[in-house]
């Protein structure tokens, strides 16, 4: 069991730990101390509760279904694409961390960009489900179970060391350049994974 948890929470982190709409969104919170502790355990949750599903077996169902991937692809594309047009924007007005904290969205504002961050990301229900969940095959009983756990562990370690992490970078953050190449940054990531997006349905 301790070996199958082992490697669940080894690929739980391979798959998570990459530059993306989700992980630029929880440093930028991060970074501004606007409700941390609420986006990291939504994004932990939630992928959590992907890899159950993935885990219990209805991966086979979620790669079988071409056109809720194709609707989610779609949404998460316009989407991306809007909050990538803010964060050009964010870039022209910022004043640095000071101004960037003394104006945080407010909870339910960064509660539901959380969730659309999540769950219009058709990418995340191919990593949670559908292959943490294939790969989980290879595991019975509590080995399995011990699998899914490991996998889902790897994202609370990240998700809430990557959001009270980004404080140690609060010096760099005081100044308003720092803040305007991060915005530029984010805005880049989150056209090129729209453009991404778009590319697979055309």
């Amino acid at each position: 069991m301790l070996a199958a948890a082992i490697n669940g929470f080894l690929l739980g982190a391979s798959l998570i730990i990459a530059i993306g709409a989700q992980n630029a969104f929880v440093l930028r919170q991060g970074l501004a101390h606007s409700h941390v502790f609420a986006v990291c355990l939504i994004c932990a949750v939630s992928d959590a509760i992907l890899i159950a599903v993935g885990v219990a077996g209805l991966g086979t169902l979620i790669a079988n279904a071409p056109a809720m991937i194709g609707a989610v692809t779609i949404g998460g594309a316009i989407f991306l694409f809007v909050y990538g047009l803010r964060a050009f924007w964010r870039a022209y007005r910022t004043g640095g961390l000071e101004a960037a904290a003394d104006k945080p969205a407010s909870l339910a504002a960064a509660m539901a960009a959380c969730l659309a961050f999540t769950f219009l990301n058709p990418h995340v229900y191919l990593d949670t489900v559908v292959l943490i969940g294939a790969l989980s095959a290879g595991y019975a009983g509590a080995a399995r179970l011990a699998f899914g756990v490991g996998a889902a562990l790897a994202s609370f370690v990240w998700f809430f060391g990557l959001g009270y992490g980004a404080r140690r970078l609060a010096p760099v953050f005081a100044a308003r350049r720092a803040w305007q190449v991060l915005d530029v940054a984010i805005g880049l990531i989150m056209w090129g994974l729209a453009a991404g997006l778009v590319a697979r349905i055309l």
